[in-house]
């Protein structure tokens, strides 16, 4: 296979590769292992990629809108649900605004050195702006910050601040790079619990250890600001991600009875699940251990349709952050925006999912206000009600 010069450079030295190949060359059923265009999304997109170079893809319109065509590089850590899921509002956004573009899928696995050969390939190609999905690209491409030409929107990244990844929300971060968080203000999170459990008094926090930024962003900052109200905290920390069930299994009913030895009926306490992939992916077993107390996630996502699912979540989805995203791209793309200048994209108020059916099972009351804003509602059957404010007809 013969290459432009630019990839010819970057496939001798065997590095991440974005091969141009025609729209339609390969079939969707041939997609990557580490990236799924959403169903909705395949009569208006082409998923291209060549198997000599799994780790890159390309996705093109089927329509193309008129204007200046628009390289966009799309920076990804690993294979997540999470990721296809804002990579489809991203493309939505793009729709909507009918901005001609391609986009360069780049799978560099979490290692910088595929992170340094992909932003190599992209200066080399030109590209007009690079989305880092997920707060491991984000953490990589704060090194070029200072130093890269090409402007970078984060994407299904916590928040900034905490990180100290910029100095506060509304001030912009002088740099190539413009923030977005997946994360609720820790007060006003504590503040949503407090009203669904006026009493609370002992909150068990789940995470996974080896999830650095879920543990600074959305884990030390809730414990801090709830013991100093008073409230007991429990920490449930899957120590290995590859045996998550397991370590679930074992950890949840301990903290259930270490709870319930001193909240009888478990009226004032919560299970709160973090932002952890390995640890919201097993909600069923967290259910199954956790009794009468509520399982609630910081994860909208983790709310859906049927038993499998947390009662309620307090949170931001995938999809509005990637929302903040993609107006963020075009705004950059078409100039209306400077990419240092833009403030923190922050979700407020918060995104609250319901399932009633779960809360049923476990007589848990639900607050009206909650159900007047709830983006996401499952009714007592655990079948969807209302989805993106927008309540369904039977």
């Amino acid at each position: 296979m013969s290459f432009p010069r630019p990839l010819r450079l970057f496939a001798a030295a065997s590095l991440l590769l974005v091969t141009l190949v025609a729209p339609g060359a390969f079939a969707q059923d041939g997609a990557p292992g580490w990236f799924q265009l959403k169903d909705e999304f395949q009569n208006r997109w082409t998923l291209t990629w060549d198997p000599a170079q799994p780790q890159t893809a390309q996705l093109a319109a089927k329509d193309p809108a008129d204007g200046r065509l628009f390289r966009v590089m799309v920076l990804f850590p690993k294979k997540s649900s999470a990721y296809d899921t804002a990579m489809a509002q991203i493309l939505s956004v793009f729709d909507d605004k009918k901005l001609n573009t391609v986009f360069h899928l780049a799978h560099f696995e979490g290692d910088d050195a595929k992170g340094d050969a992909a932003v190599a390939w992209a200066r080399a190609n030109r590209q007009d702006l690079i989305f880092s999905m997920g707060s491991r690209s984000t953490a990589y491409m704060l090194k070029w910050r200072e130093t890269l030409d090409i402007p970078v929107v984060t994407v299904c990244s916590k928040d900034p601040v905490l990180l100290g990844q910029v100095a506060d929300y509304d001030s912009g971060s002088d740099s190539n790079m413009a923030f977005t968080s997946l994360d609720v203000p820790i007060r006003s999170q504590l503040a949503y619990l407090k009203q669904l459990k006026n009493n609370l008094s002992q909150l068990a926090v789940l995470y996974a250890v080896n999830n650095r930024s879920a543990v600074a962003t959305q884990v030390e900052p809730l414990v801090a600001a709830a013991e100093e109200q008073g409230i007991v905290i429990h920490r449930v920390a899957v120590q290995d991600q590859n045996r998550a069930a397991e370590e679930l299994a074992r950890e949840v009913p301990k903290m259930r009875d270490a709870m319930l030895a001193s909240d009888p009926k478990g009226e004032n306490s919560i299970f709160w699940i973090t932002g952890s992939t390995s640890v919201f992916r097993e909600i069923n077993t967290i259910n199954r251990h956790a009794g009468t107390i509520p399982v609630l996630s910081a994860i909208p996502n983790v709310v859906k349709a049927g038993s499998e699912s947390a009662v309620l979540s307090i949170g931001v989805s995938f999809e509005n952050n990637a929302q903040i995203a993609g107006i963020y791209g075009y705004r950059i793309l078409t100039g209306q925006a400077k990419t240092g200048e833009l403030p923190v994209g922050v979700i407020s108020p918060p995104d609250i999912a319901i399932n009633f059916m779960k809360a049923i099972e476990i007589d848990l009351k639900i607050p009206f206000s909650f159900f007047e804003s709830a983006g996401f509602v499952y009714d007592h059957r655990g079948v969807l009600v209302r989805a993106k404010g927008q309540n369904l007809t039977p």
